[in-house]
């Protein structure tokens, strides 16, 4: 029996954390404020810190049915900077959970307590980088200053969910100057003896769990930075000290044993979800048709899973939470191939099932997330290894595929998956496989502008924005589920961040949720000022598409290894009409730039006509991932050249005959 059919049977209790040399809550009440820290004038923790936790203190209560995190939070405000940041709150949250029993107050210097209004508590849509959404409870905290106390409570339901894998962070996005965790193992039922709590610390030493009164395990550390947000920055669990708390069975194997054994596991369980019968044979030959090569097979089965089966999972399905709850699961490819609905999981299994019927060797794949932490194999568990694929061998190679990714292309992977080691499924031998990265060719920017300036500094005309492989894939997920009206207005705040004054009109926006074509932004724009006059002179940046945009590494230092999702391009061609009597008096192109195989960027401007018009041309590649701290202040350097050349002028001039 696996180690997750095993935990189906286990009755989880309660996995609590909670804050050392504090009293324990009675019921909701506020704990007593010391007057010490009502004096305090500087941060313990860090010294220039704006604001500091006192404690953080979660409680985490399995009630068999949800899993309840009850989170209170005291905060000491020391500067403007800290109010303006601890003042607006957003407790976010995801799917189908719940944030609920909130309440807040302040604490003033003088010990004045001012209470958080119920009625000031509201839920939004906050959008974060890349148009991510997310659902919040918002508030704002009253009466803050310097010198004040901040606390909060609330509560956070997730679900029909266990106490297990349960990440026990000791770094948060403030300083805390203490934290403890009590954790109280699951009381086991139905005679399983062999389940024991077991933990695994990353990025740093937390001390064992020891024993303590009442059945709890506790540990604790005090005095603990910061993470603090840079740009392009691994993610947070990669870098900031934290505890997994799981159940195993038996003692941990180590990776020489593991690995293999969990492939040929993983395998054998697998076996019914990839099963052939006649009905996947058909269908496997009618979706071939007259293909004879591998890759166009593979590619026709690809598209017949993508375009034939509906994703229930994805946001363009149409279905609700509701009308998912209602369907019945799919036990084999063949359900999946009859209801032509499932899971995205499902709708692997059935590409697989179907390859297999096609005379391929089609195997599941298990990898991690990269966006999540980056994958280390000498943890012996599966839990990191949460994504499935298809891998197909082709040759003496293995290929990947994901045909549940509703808008990753025939050939690709989701960004989170590529460059990866996958864990090939096998009755003998399972190994790990490299996933190819994507070049930067597959996933491009093409945009394209016909201008016409004024002789007033205007500039207006038409664009094209063309979204291919990872850029398309994010643009649609975030597109997919909004009406027309937002996408519009997604693209006009997109623009009018780095143009202000930027007006649109005829928006069109195409292949929302096409699978295979390029997402399009195409629209009428107009920018007053967006060139300079001076007497008889003008000054255009023609980098039109990159006006406005600031350098993308501003600091003089770094603290956390600079993190770039996948390779990309861009490929601009602007074309810009000079007003009537104007003429270009300095036209010359900067320089090329490039650094071996990471970086490449070309520009050329040149006249068109009889210096009627002038022509804008940009090729920008970029192919690196992870660079150390140690390289950052080259990384800067080059992305400093790129800024200072997208934001190069050329001068018009006013004739003599104009004048």
């Amino acid at each position: 029996m696996t180690f997750h059919r095993l935990l189906a049977r286990v009755f989880f209790t309660a996995i609590v954390f909670l804050l050392a040399a504090l009293p324990a809550l009675a019921g909701d009440d506020w704990r007593p404020i010391d007057p010490g820290q009502l004096a305090m004038k500087e941060p313990v923790v860090e010294k220039d810190a704006d604001a500091e936790a006192i404690f953080w203190e979660v409680r985490i209560n399995d009630s068999a049915t949800d899993l309840i995190f009850s989170h209170y939070i005291r905060i000491k405000v020391f500067t403007e900077r800290g109010k303006e940041s601890q003042s607006k709150i957003d407790l976010e949250y995801f799917g189908t959970d719940r944030i609920t029993d909130v309440a807040g107050r302040t604490i003033k210097r003088d010990g004045t307590i001012v209470e958080l209004k119920k009625d000031a508590i509201f839920d939004r849509t906050i959008v974060k980088a890349g148009n991510r959404k997310f659902k919040a409870k918002s508030f704002a905290m009253p009466a803050v200053e310097p010198g004040v106390i901040i606390e909060y409570r609330w509560k956070e339901v997730w679900p029909n969910q266990l106490a297990n894998y349960l990440r026990l962070h000791f770094q948060r996005e403030i300083p805390v100057q203490l934290v403890r965790y009590y954790v109280k193992p699951a009381e086991l039922s139905g005679g399983v003896t062999s389940v024991a709590m077991s933990y695994k610390a990353f990025n740093g030493s937390p001390p064992p769990l020891t024993k303590d009164k009442d059945g709890f395990y506790t540990t604790s550390m005090t005095n603990m930075p910061a993470v603090h947000t840079e740009q392009r920055m691994p993610p947070s669990d990669q870098l900031r000290v934290w505890m997994l708390v799981f159940y195993s069975v038996g003692k941990l194997l180590p990776p020489a044993e593991y690995w293999p054994k969990l492939a040929k596991d993983l395998y054998e369980q697998g076996k019914p979800k990839l099963k052939v019968n006649d009905d996947i044979k058909k269908a496997s030959a009618a979706a071939v048709g007259d293909a004879t090569a591998p890759e166009q097979k593979l590619q026709r089965l690809f598209d017949f899973c993508r375009v034939s089966i509906k994703n229930i999972n994805s946001d363009a399905s149409g279905l609700t939470a509701a009308d998912r709850a209602k369907l019945k699961a799919n036990e084999s490819p063949a359900d999946t191939l009859k209801r032509a609905m499932g899971t995205g999981r499902d709708i692997n299994y059935l590409f697989a099932a179907l390859a297999t019927a096609a005379g391929f060797d089609a195997r599941i794949a298990r990898l991690t997330d990269r966006s999540d932490k980056f994958f280390d194999q000498n943890f012996t568990d599966d839990y990191f290894l949460r994504a499935y694929n298809i891998a197909v061998r082709v040759g003496a190679e293995w290929k990947f595929f994901d045909p549940a990714s509703s808008y990753i292309p025939f050939g690709m992977l989701r960004w989170q998956e590529e460059g990866l080691p996958a864990l090939i499924c096998d009755p003998k031998e399972g190994r790990f496989v490299t996933t190819p990265l994507s070049p930067a060719e597959k996933s491009q920017q093409k945009r394209t502008a016909a201008l016409k300036l004024t002789e007033e500094g205007t500039i207006e005309g038409d664009v094209r924005i063309e979204y291919s492989g990872q850029f398309a894939a994010e643009k649609k997920e975030n597109n997919d589920d909004d009406s027309p009206v937002q996408r519009e207005e997604n693209l006009r705040d997109m623009i009018k961040e780095r143009m202000s004054t930027a007006e649109l009109s005829n928006i069109k926006i195409e292949n929302v949720t096409d699978p295979e074509k390029p997402f399009v932004y195409s629209f009428h724009v107009r920018v007053p000022g967006y060139a300079q006059r001076t007497g008889k002179r003008m000054f255009i940046q023609p980098a039109f598409f990159e006006k406005g945009i600031g350098t993308l590494f501003s600091s003089s230092a770094r603290r956390h290894p600079v993190y770039f999702h996948y390779p990309w391009m861009e490929d601009d061609t602007v074309t810009i009409d000079l007003p009537s009597g104007f003429a270009l008096d300095n036209a010359d192109s900067p320089a090329p730039l490039s650094a071996g195989d990471v970086l490449d960027y070309k520009v050329k401007i040149a006249v068109v006509g009889k210096s009627e018009a002038l022509r804008y041309t940009r090729i920008f590649k970029f192919s690196g991932l992870l660079f150390p701290v140690s390289n950052y202040a080259t990384l800067k350097e080059l992305f400093q050249a790129v800024h200072d050349a997208d934001n190069h002028t050329i001068t018009i001039k006013q004739t003599a005959a104009s004048q």
